[in-house]
């Protein structure tokens, strides 16, 4: 796959020697082109949809994420309960991605909605958690952490990891912080201790389960304490009753349009 110059910025004609003028670059000739030969904003878009340059949702991206957008999603295998269970036991979780074309709907969403709202986290606040105007004020908990049900909101991942489809990827979202260690970028062993206990406790009728809390490097939303919950083939009555009904959002996407 190309990834030896700059592809963010450079535009197909640059790319593909067979392209002759401006008109070119936006219709490539009947010869297929396979992924390799492709700039990595194309592969998994009609050619209907194909633009000159990337767009800038999917510019800067990081090397894993150049080569997630790279694959084929025919290509891309999702993973099973037995790879999540490895990767969350390890602490792995850099490991975890999204199929090919979900990431990239992920990356414009995210653009999307900093344009909108200014920040994800005011998203989040205000249309997902429900627990104000986006303000810092609106996530002050009540107590400390896992005290009161008030300060916890379960919700489905809107963009969940590309894992098997018998698998429910939640978001517990806190307004209390859990205590990291600066020199691990991981939870300290009393913040570990206090999220399985709540875990165990919530989702006990659930057999198969894992969580795991992202690094701060890898955290989509830094502005709001969260952490992750895999359930695997749940009653899915448990699953609205513990979301309070909350809907994934291609399901609500499909209400809007």
């Amino acid at each position: 796959m190309i990834h030896s110059m700059n592809l963010s910025t450079a535009p197909i004609n640059i790319l593909d020697g067979r392209l002759t003028d401006a008109d070119a670059a936006l219709h490539f000739n009947d010869r297929s082109l396979s992924s390799e030969s492709l700039p990595y904003w194309l592969v998994n878009l009609p050619r209907s949809q194909w633009t000159a340059e990337c767009p800038s949702y999917l510019r800067d991206q990081t090397p894993k994420n150049i080569r997630c957008l790279s694959t084929p999603d025919y290509l891309y295998t999702r993973q099973n309960w037995d790879q999540v269970k490895e990767i969350t036991s390890t602490n792995r979780i850099d490991r975890f991605q999204r199929v090919p074309s979900e990431l990239r709907k992920y990356l414009e969403y995210m653009a999307q909605i900093k344009a909108e709202y200014r920040s994800v986290m005011r998203f989040v606040v205000k249309e997902r958690l429900g627990w104000g105007d986006g303000n810092v004020e609106d996530i002050k908990p009540r107590g400390g952490p896992f005290e009161y049900e008030e300060d916890i909101r379960i919700i489905y991942n809107d963009w969940p990891y590309g894992v098997d489809k018998d698998i429910v990827h939640l978001v517990v979202w806190t307004k209390f912080q859990l205590e990291d260690d600066p020199a691990t970028d991981d939870l300290t062993p009393g913040a570990r201790e206090a999220i399985e206990s709540y875990v165990q406790k919530t989702f006990s009728r659930v057999e198969e389960k894992v969580w795991f809390k992202n690094w701060k490097s890898l955290k989509s939303v830094p502005g709001i304490e969260h952490f992750h919950v895999m359930l695997h083939r749940p009653d899915m009555e448990f699953v609205r009753e513990i979301t309070r009904g909350d809907v994934p959002l291609i399901d609500r996407m499909s209400t809007v349009y």
